[in-house]
C-alpha cells in the first residue's frame, strides 16, 4: 500500500509531462489553433459566466433545500404540539 501511493503520483505526473510536451512544441499556438486577444477575452468571459451561472444555479438549489428542511421541521413541530 505504501508503495502503490508514490508509483500513483509519478505515473500521473509522467502522464501530464508526456502531453505537455506536444502542446509546447509549436511557438505560439496551442490545440486551439493561433491565439490572439479576440479568443483569450471570449474564452475568459466564457469562464466567468460559467462560474455566475454555477453560483447562482448552487444558491437556488441550496434555498430550496433550505425551505423544504424548514417546512418539515415546522410540520414535526406541529405534530409534537398537536396544533
Amino acid at each position: 500500500m505504501r508503495l502503490r501511493t508514490p508509483i500513483t503520483i509519478a505515473a500521473t505526473l509522467a502522464l501530464l509531462l508526456a502531453t505537455a510536451a506536444p502542446a509546447m512544441a509549436h511557438a505560439g499556438e496551442g490545440w486551439a489553433g493561433e491565439l490572439n486577444d479576440k479568443v483569450i477575452t471570449f474564452f475568459s468571459l466564457g469562464v466567468m459566466l460559467f462560474f455566475v451561472l454555477v453560483i447562482i444555479v448552487g444558491s437556488t438549489i441550496q434555498g430550496r433545500l433550505e425551505k423544504k428542511k424548514e417546512q418539515k421541521k415546522a410540520a414535526q413541530a406541529l405534530a409534537r404540539t398537536g396544533w
